[in-house]
């Protein structure tokens, strides 16, 4: 076959890594820690040569096969598992190299951690071998057919019957079928169900959890009094290895033991044992969110380096001198587009590190019955659950769509990525609805510091999501004239931004309390993320702070401008608001008071458009891994189409299978009627 492209994406591709001035390991280090980085390398080389884990015919397989392709994924892994003695993290690290939804996440991510930390020490005695090995492979029962979010809504009961020291569970309504619970429809063995717990006396003492056997162990057959099945596929085709499934409990029985009673249970004699926090039992949800931010950040870099290395080499519109079309990516609203994308990444993948340190913290604090960081906790992370998906949606598909009509082939690899990722914005809590957990959180904060306000400067007496309420004390949060405007020359300042964005935040919360009882339609949407982005900025500012101690040389200068690049992108989106509170200045007649900050972000843009390559690069993805024509490492994206194109099964023949019956009659009355045979 003739050289399509004449080998221009690769020249192309060889100039821009020459260009850029960052050493993508050492980014690669700085983004994985160097521990997993090493770690990652060695697991990627195994599981990238294995055929198990072969792509080339995954855009072609029905929904059962790809079904069937995970499980023999899932399986292959902890057989590699026994025969190179990876560790759990090792186990961990090798799902997240995979590039799809598999059943056995939910396992990991939801069924395994809330067992760890709520199962009772019995439980923990006779199960956690046997999940520690997928000797059982459970499932998280949470949601239902017409309860998602609202968890205190659910349906599906728990009677303790004292008698038989058991928990009878029930579906008492079609509406209390479980409904959307991952590995549910063929996979799980056994499950966490989420269920009112009823007492003899007959109160109804809310949501609980319980662990129930779904599954025979010897045949996999659904054991009596349980119905269950897979709920069909979904949206464009996403989670298609992913078996969601409903469940129905008709009074099935379970020992007393199976409740996760570490912090709340029953006594013999039907008691209720109150926990000693109402939000305890919230700590596996916690995990979830926590865990999205990370999961989010390096999902939006997979489709930032596919679609920077396209613009790259992709050459569109105006010729220069030397004959060339203009490359893509050097259009402003290409780099416009792809450059603040790049940025978040880097945020995101560096802000799900930490907080799953602090995680961690919770979780150490909790075991000593100190529930003090759970209300911080559990307001941080509804936050940035909402902004970490929201944006990563949006993102994937403004990647996309920067890649022109390429972008709609399966074979871009950018589509199934949004396709897998977008149900990311309703599941572990419908973003609209977590926005107004974020609020009420802010607003308690609020009160407390509008009753006895703390000291101007200390910051130790707000929790970190809390911080910007101490623009509140020193008298940041005026309006134009307070003297706290940002002027057209601080947009080079991080320190500058991270204060305006704090001061948008206090503002706003200081707004809706005025308004408690009328605030308008979108008011908690816009509080919401204002507080969120204010957390995140102040983030940012310490990871700014610390480049240099972390990273240093090229690299830390080039990380300097993108995460500046980040802060200035946030105050663009909520532009509407830090207007509407005077926060940039007075403009004179006819001006603009953001186009100090535009102008700002065309600059950066202009800096880092060198850098594009190799700060991608820095995310360490294989070509095998991205899985994308349009992304391979060389450049050589047009060839790389082509070929891909030759696996159709459609085009194994010269004529349809349909031809005989369709086709052909169709063409044949066609000429009929024209009164003509060609």
């Amino acid at each position: 076959m003739a050289n399509l492209s004449q080998n221009q994406n690769v020249v192309d591709m060889k100039r821009a890594r020459q260009l850029s001035t960052v050493d993508p390991k050492k980014l690669s280090i700085f983004l994985w820690g160097e521990t997993e980085w090493e770690a990652r390398q060695r697991i990627l080389s195994i599981l990238s040569n294995d055929p198990i884990f072969d792509k080339s015919r995954r855009p072609f397989l029905t929904r059962t096969q790809l079904y069937t392709r995970g499980l023999a994924m899932m399986s292959r892994i902890h057989e590699l598992t026994e025969q190179h003695q990876w560790s759990s993290d090792d186990v961990a690290l090798a799902f997240k190299i995979l590039d799809e939804p598999l059943p056995i996440q939910l396992h990991m991510a939801a069924f395994e951690p809330v067992l760890k930390s709520q199962g009772s020490r019995e439980l923990h005695a006779k199960y956690a071998a046997l999940v520690a090995h997928r000797g059982i492979l459970g499932c998280y029962l949470q949601t239902e057919l017409a309860h998602g979010t609202n968890v205190a809504a659910l349906e599906t009961t728990a009677t303790y019957l004292p008698a038989t020291r058991e928990f009878e569970l029930h579906t008492p309504t079609p509406t209390a079928a479980k409904w959307w619970i991952g590995a549910l429809g063929r996979t799980a063995t056994h499950g966490v169900v989420q269920a009112r717990l009823v007492l003899p006396s007959g109160r109804d003492a809310g949501p609980h959890l319980f662990f129930v056997q779904l599954r025979s162990l010897e045949d996999h057959r659904t054991l009596p009094g349980i119905t269950i099945g897979d709920i069909g596929p979904k949206a464009m085709g996403g989670y298609a290895a992913v078996d969601n499934g409903f469940a129905r409990f008709e009074r099935v029985r379970i020992p007393k033991e199976q409740m996760l009673s570490a912090f709340a249970g029953v006594t013999d004699e039907g008691e209720y044992v109150r926990p000693p926090h109402a939000k305890l039992s919230y700590g596996g949800m916690l995990y979830i969110r926590s865990s999205m931010v990370s999961s989010a950040g390096w999902t939006i870099a997979r489709a930032a380096t596919i679609a920077i290395r396209y613009a790259t080499v992709r050459r569109q519109g105006t010729r220069r001198e030397d004959g060339l079309e203009q490359q893509v990516i050097t259009y402003p609203s290409v780099y416009h587009r792809l450059l603040p994308i790049l940025g978040r990444a880097y945020v995101f993948i560096l802000l799900g590190r930490n907080l799953s340190t602090a995680f961690t913290a919770l979780l150490a604090r909790l075991s000593t019955g100190d529930t003090s960081l759970l209300p911080a906790m559990h307001a941080t992370t509804a936050g940035l659950k909402v902004l970490a998906s929201t944006t990563a949606i949006a993102d994937l598909e403004t990647a996309r769509r920067s890649m022109g009509g390429h972008g709609f082939s399966a074979f871009a690899g950018v589509g199934r990525l949004y396709a897998d990722y977008v149900p990311a914005a309703t599941y572990e809590g419908d973003n609209f609805v977590l926005d107004t957990q974020v609020v009420r959180a802010a607003l308690k904060a609020f009160a407390r510091v509008a009753s006895s306000a703390p000291a101007p400067g200390a910051v130790g007496e707000f929790a970190p999501n809390e911080a910007y309420l101490r623009r509140l004390a020193d008298g940041g949060a005026g309006n134009a004239g307070s003297g706290n405007s940002v002027s057209t020359d601080s947009w080079g300042n991080p320190r500058s931004v991270v204060a305006l964005l704090e001061r948008r935040a206090a503002c706003m919360v200081r707004e809706r309390a005025a308004h408690a009882a009328d605030p308008d339609a979108s008011m908690d949407q816009r509080v919401a993320r204002a507080v969120t982005d204010a957390f995140v900025a102040a983030q940012v500012g310490e990871v700014i702070d610390g480049l240099e101690g972390s990273v240093g040389g090229k690299e830390a200068a080039v990380l300097r401008k993108l995460y500046a690049l980040h802060l200035l992108t946030t105050v663009e989106s909520g532009l509407a608001d830090v207007l509407s509170f005077g926060l940039l200045g007075e403009a004179g007649p006819a001006e603009d008071p953001s186009r100090g900050l535009r102008v700002a972000i065309k600059r950066l843009c202009e800096e880092l458009l060198p850098e594009a390559i190799g700060l991608s690069d820095g995310f360490g993805f294989s070509d095998w891994e991205l899985d994308s024509a349009l992304g391979v490492y060389d450049g050589n994206a047009y060839e790389t189409l082509y070929k891909m194109a030759q696996l159709e099964p459609l085009n194994e023949s010269e004529a349809p299978e349909g031809y005989e019956k369709y086709i052909k009659p169709m063409l044949e009355r066609g000429q009929r009627l024209a009164g003509a045979k060609l």
